[in-house]
């Protein structure tokens, strides 16, 4: 199945905002706004979630949709505490949460849609209820976890210091 012009457009940002995230895990060891790759990220996951709207394999409103909503409102929130409440110690431990669900969420219909087209000729996955999907989500379900445990850890000695 190929891509619309939509579609097209919506994964290339999309791949911009994950290599931002990454770039920013990284170097910080978080999704910080206060960095070039933060923003990058920020821009990158509200256009991709916008798009994401318009695009639909099964025609209609779908609870990819709702996730594209989700991820919306979750950086969002992060944005608000980045900028209007910068002084809250206890802000940046959700800015820093929100930021991170808002990429772990965005990673389910990442690995689904890349697992279930790449390769082109005979893609590694048959669909959503592949193993091999299962399997891939439960790894990054785990990363996440243990990311976010080492960003609390990380924020509450920051937080001490100040």
């Amino acid at each position: 199945m190929g891509l619309s012009n939509l579609g097209i457009f919506h994964t290339a940002i999309g791949i911009i905002a994950i290599i931002a995230a990454l770039i920013s895990y990284g170097k910080y060891g978080k999704i910080g706004l206060a960095k070039k790759s933060g923003n990058i990220y920020f821009f990158g996951t509200v256009v991709t979630s916008l798009t994401a709207l318009g695009l639909s394999k099964h025609g209609g409103f779908n609870p990819g949709h709702i996730l594209s909503l989700l991820v919306l409102v979750l950086v969002a929130a992060a944005f608000y505490l980045h900028k209007k409440r910068p002084e809250s110690k206890r802000g940046r431990y959700f800015e820093n949460f929100f930021l991170s669900f808002s990429f772990f969420l965005s990673m389910i219909p990442t690995v689904n849609e890349t697992l279930t087209r790449v390769p082109l000729s005979a893609p590694l996955a048959k669909g959503p209820g592949d193993p091999l999907v299962g399997k891939t989500l439960l790894v990054i379900l785990i990363l996440f976890v243990a990311g976010s445990i080492y960003q609390y850890i990380k924020q509450k000695k920051a937080n001490s210091i100040i």
